[in-house]
């Protein structure tokens, strides 16, 4: 059976991922940062649906955690076959002048270095150079990578136009060792991120400056996701899917 990690997997795209992988054979670590009751409702959803799946608390931020993410998924799943890095958080909304060091520094280390931990990690499992077995990494990115997210939160945008690069770069450099790394940007997404940062009318307050005039559910880059992750992208990697109704 396929094993699959989905950091931030208790809420929003990183839940929708979870359900939709274990409805398709994963088995699945369900990584949360903080909210259990969250995280073990949606391994309770796989469950029920006859799928295997479990839940794993680690701050992405900290390597430790990390690395204790990766030996107790593989201790209750078995070797890692494939990994969404999908843990994320806005920092807020702020224009550029008035935005914290605080602030910053966090996005960074959640968008940013623990995605790059968690890929390392898994690079290290699935390398064929390393005697894995391949494998496939799937990068949550954001359309706010390519519109800059003025006005709002270009310190975001800026972390995730470095997931992009990072997905391109890793992309190639472990081309060849039977691992796929691609990225998926979704759009206006309905989920509770926009609360989190202070403006839970978002989504409807833009939805009429999205050329398909709504915003989209979790489940709809999820599908891209498992996608990605599936042997029907076996010829795709260093590949960024928006998936944003047409922004």
């Amino acid at each position: 059976m396929a094993v699959l990690i989905v950091t931030g997997a208790s809420r929003g795209i990183g839940a929708a991922v979870a359900r939709l992988a274990g409805a398709r054979g994963y088995a699945v670590a369900v990584n949360y940062a903080r909210d259990a009751v969250a995280a073990n409702a949606v391994v309770a959803a796989i469950r029920a649906a006859g799928g295997r799946a479990v839940a794993i608390q680690a701050d992405v931020a900290h390597e430790a955690d990390v690395l204790r993410l990766f030996a107790a998924a593989e201790d209750a799943l078995g070797p890692l076959t494939a990994l969404v890095n999908n843990a994320g958080i806005t920092g807020g909304i702020a224009r550029v002048e008035d935005v914290t060091a605080e602030a910053i520094t966090r996005a960074l280390a959640v968008n940013v270095t623990g995605s790059m931990l968690c890929a390392r990690e898994a690079v290290r499992r699935m390398s064929t150079r390393r005697g894995g077995a391949g494998g496939a990494i799937v990068n949550l990115s954001s359309l706010a990578a390519r519109t800059g997210g003025s006005g709002e939160w270009v310190h975001y945008a800026a972390t995730k136009g470095a997931i992009n690069s990072f997905t391109l770069g890793l992309a190639r450099e472990v081309g060849d060792e039977g691992i796929r790394v691609n990225a998926v940007a979704p759009g206006l997404i309905e989920t509770d991120l926009h609360a989190a940062a202070g403006v839970p009318d978002r989504p409807a307050r833009m939805a009429l400056s999205v050329p398909m005039r709504r915003a989209g559910t979790p489940e709809e880059p999820a599908e891209a996701v498992l996608w990605l992750l599936s042997p029907a992208a076996a010829y795709v990697t260093g590949t960024i899917i928006e998936v944003g109704g047409g922004r």
